[in-house]
């Protein structure tokens, strides 16, 4: 399998352009497969930049497992025929004096058996998932202007679901969406989420004291975050191994800080971000001196 990187870009040509940029070689040297073909939306809403893979490099055959030789099949050699001996009349066990009698093998109580002793549990692994720090619900004049704010925004986008709003600390109120179906809310990528938050923190703060709004649904939040730690830590070994920068997919300001964040300790790299918003990358580079 040959190695490969994902690309965005405004349409196809665009994406593999820059990655044959990023990559430093010519287009005869690399292979391309369309995953998302660009979208151009209704009035701007809805598009989506087009997102390409390209292969490059000679191609590695997976080691396949050396096929163990098979074990040979010991001969048993056959025993030695037993005499035959001359059957004796005995004495019918119920005639038997008592002490005389022994239990055959199948007639002796067998043992007791002591009680399996229970192996002692592995402890079961913590849920990948962390535990959200909501504080306390609340419902005071800024809850009461985001619940205010949501309910009729939902409304028009025709969603049952429900608003809760809680105060994890002074000045950052967490808003979670309960309800079935929320796929819709979040978006791609979290991107419609990101909108519904940027609506609601506008809304809230137009008057009065400014203060956060997070919001969540589906626990997506915790989950992203997850998701962008593993990929930053995957990207970093790859950097490592072949010594050569990768810039990841466009991200917000806060995925770009989970990313940063993740890698600030990881031996033999460093990040940076580079373009502008809504196209700015976190790009990972090799460090020699890291190491």
């Amino acid at each position: 399998m040959r190695d490969f990187i994902d690309v965005t870009g405004k349409n196809q040509e665009d994406a593999t352009s820059k990655a044959l940029e990023q990559l430093g070689l010519d287009r005869d040297d690399v292979s391309v497969e369309v995953l998302e073909r660009e979208k151009a939306g209704f009035l701007g809403i809805g598009k989506s930049p087009a997102k390409i893979r390209v292969y490059y490099g000679p191609e590695k055959d997976e080691p396949k497992p050396a096929a163990s030789a098979p074990e040979p099949v010991p001969v048993q050699k056959p025993e030695p025929a037993k005499p035959v001996e001359a059957k004796r009349t005995e004495t019918p066990p119920a005639e038997r004096p008592e002490r005389e009698r022994r239990p055959r093998p199948a007639e002796r109580k067998p043992k007791p058996s002591r009680p399996a002793q229970a192996e002692p549990k592995e402890p079961k692994p913590e849920s990948s998932a962390p535990v959200q720090e909501l504080g306390e619900q609340v419902d005071d004049e800024k809850a009461q202007a985001i619940k205010t704010f949501l309910n009729g925004l939902l409304k028009q986008m025709e969603s049952t679901a429900e608003v809760e709003v809680y105060l994890p600390e002074k000045g950052r109120y967490k808003v979670l969406l309960k309800g079935q179906g929320l796929g819709a809310l979040i978006g791609r990528r979290g991107e419609t989420l990101d909108a519904i938050q940027q609506l609601t923190s506008y809304a809230v703060n137009r008057t009065g004291v400014r203060v956060r709004v997070q919001l969540d649904a589906e626990n997506y939040r915790e989950k992203r975050e997850q998701s962008l730690q593993h990929l930053a830590r995957k990207v970093a070994g790859k950097v490592v191994r072949y010594h050569r920068s990768v810039t990841l997919e466009p991200m917000n300001a806060y995925e770009r800080h989970v990313i940063h964040t993740a890698l600030q300790d990881f031996p033999g790299v460093s990040t940076h971000s580079t373009g502008t918003d809504p196209g700015r990358r976190v790009v990972v580079t090799y460090e020699r001196d890291k190491h």
